[in-house]
């Protein structure tokens, strides 16, 4: 049977369930069935459930306002992070009703900044198991594993190591927090069917002392593979998933930097799938851009643009504002020269001897330096993007030197959690006296400055990926190639009206995130026809088509 909506009861009639002994406190067991206080008399006679609930039969509603006042009585968002994902664990309809009811209060509890904490402290409030654990002690037998997951029609997994967590560094099988949460976005955000996404941690050890030492600690107490064994071992968890979920997309996720790299490199071409840390925050960064730039009535191609941090995320941002400016006009060395990249050890230039082949091309012929102002000076960017995970690396000599520049600077601070910003947005507004165009990672909130009101943008991945995958999930590509992500930015990028533009405001308001995201699925499920990689039959109406398959948390 096919289930549309959470509550596989909601396309049967009473009279077609039968009881079975015990059968009721299985149901109630089950997040995906169980209506709790919501079965009818009806269903409750039906499904031996007479007697396992209080007499009182509610709506959702209802029980939407008890989860509510649960809530309030919290006194930290990490509570608020446990019991919603416990709620999850016992109704996964009543979880997304919550969730969708409002994703500005919502989104930040279960992903970010709180999912950093909850990563950190994973084996501490870990209660049950989500998804699945693929440890090198399954090497040979993948295949074997996989098929222990009880859903045959998996559409998505978003997978991780736990090797580069936010700014949290190597976390190993505590990394575990992020798939969960990146995959109850695909359907918070988005509408995908939460039956078909299922969160992988590949556990290859960590190389964090502290947590191989910690008796509590959930994974592998070793260290990590040499690459040679590490990627022997993903050639065959990628295999295994194309035998036993054939119609699967894999989302990487938070790998360590050169993995994420290689993996990507390794595998994009060959089966369906995509690295987020590299082409989603790419995507949502050239949104923040695009937007930016309609506001200076500027073009990509005609920006000058410096990072500082020069990982996975530098790269794949760097790399897919060249393919933006090629879109142009530019050649690819001509678009190259617009970008350089600064890191812990300074400026890329061909001097460095510590560059790997992907940051290579990015160095251009200058003057090494290890001062990010001097080289502000020297390079002249437009715009400044922070990806370094350094907290308060755009200090107020460097908003300077960007404002003496730009009439408008555009600056990025887009690492995370909010301690690891390479600005505030009070010191970004504050410094460049009001004219910065600003975005995060986080969410700051809005700033006031003699009299005036700023309002942040959040440059987070969650207004691309769950767009993405919705429009995968109905298009069934063979792949997801850069130009995806390209047109996925622009779908967002022209959804922030003239009048939020005139405030400031770089990206759509999160209130607004399920039709915001939709409306992107549709743009990037057309490109999917247009280009040939949809493998579903093409619809006379796309949106009308894609709104039909969106779930709806309803019993």
């Amino acid at each position: 049977m096919v289930r549309r909506q959470t509550s596989a009861f909601a396309e049967l009639k009473p009279s077609q369930l039968e009881a079975t002994p015990g059968s009721g406190a299985s149901v109630l067991h089950d997040p995906a069935l169980n209506k709790s206080t919501a079965f009818t008399d009806e269903e409750r006679t039906a499904l031996g459930l007479d007697g396992l609930l209080p007499v009182s039969v509610e709506n959702i509603d209802r029980q939407v306002a008890r989860v509510l006042r649960h809530l309030e009585r919290k006194a930290t968002d990490l509570e608020r992070y446990i019991y919603l994902i416990d709620l999850n664990d016992r109704n996964q309809t009543l979880f997304y009703k919550v969730v969708m009811s409002d994703p500005v209060r919502f989104i930040p509890i279960l992903y970010d900044p709180t999912i950093a904490e909850a990563c950190t402290k994973f084996d501490e409030i870990f209660r049950r198991t989500h998804g699945m654990y693929v440890s090198l002690r399954h090497k040979g037998r993948i295949r074997e594993v996989l098929r222990n997951w009880p859903v045959k029609d998996v559409r998505f997994i978003c997978v991780s190591t736990g090797g580069r967590i936010l700014g949290l560094g190597d976390i190993g099988a505590n990394g575990m927090g992020i798939p969960i949460g990146k995959l109850q976005l695909y359907t918070a955000c988005a509408s995908v069917p939460p039956q078909c996404l299922l969160p992988i941690l590949i556990d290859i050890g960590t190389t964090n002392s502290a947590l191989r030492a910690d008796p509590f600690y959930l994974g592998l107490r070793q260290l990590p593979p040499p690459d040679a064994e590490l990627d022997e071992f993903v050639d065959e968890f990628v295999e295994a998933v194309q035998e036993v979920f054939p119609d699967c997309c894999i989302h990487f996720e938070d790998w360590k930097g050169t993995d994420a790299i290689r993996m990507l490199a390794r595998y994009r071409d060959k089966v369906l799938c995509y690295n987020d840390d590299i082409q989603g925050t790419a995507s949502v960064t050239l949104a923040g851009l695009e937007t930016a730039l309609q506001i200076l009535n500027g073009k990509i191609s005609d920006q000058r643009i410096l990072f500082l941090g020069a990982g996975s995320a530098g790269i794949g941002i760097a790399n897919l504002l060249v393919s933006a400016m090629v879109k142009e006009g530019l050649s690819i060395a001509e678009a190259r020269k617009r970008i350089s990249l600064f890191d812990i050890h300074g400026l890329l230039e061909p001097g460095r001897r510590d560059l790997s082949p992907s940051q290579q091309v990015y160095a251009h012929p200058a003057k090494p330096s290890t001062d990010l102002v001097e080289v502000i000076e020297a390079f002249r960017p437009t715009a400044l993007i922070g990806v370094s995970t350094s907290g308060g690396a755009f200090d107020q000599t460097v908003v300077d030197a960007m404002s003496r520049l730009n009439k408008r600077p555009i600056i990025f601070a887009l690492s995370n959690p909010t301690e690891k910003a390479e600005c505030t947005a009070e010191e970004a507004y504050r410094w460049s006296k009001g004219r910065a165009l600003y975005a995060a990672g986080v969410q700051f909130p809005d700033v006031t400055i003699d009299g005036e009101t700023f309002h942040p943008g959040q440059a987070n991945n969650f207004y691309i990926f769950p767009a993405v995958g919705l429009a995968a999930y109905a298009a069934r590509p063979t792949r997801i190639n850069d130009e995806v992500f390209i047109v996925a930015a622009r779908a967002l990028a022209d959804q922030v009206t003239p009048a939020q533009r005139a405030l400031g405001r770089l990206y759509p308001s999160q209130a607004d995130i399920q039709s915001v995201e939709v409306s992107t699925a549709v743009k990037v499920a057309e490109y999917m026809f247009d280009s040939g990689l949809a493998t579903a039959p093409r619809p006379n109406d796309i949106r009308s088509w894609i709104e039909g398959q969106l779930y709806k948390p309803h019993y």
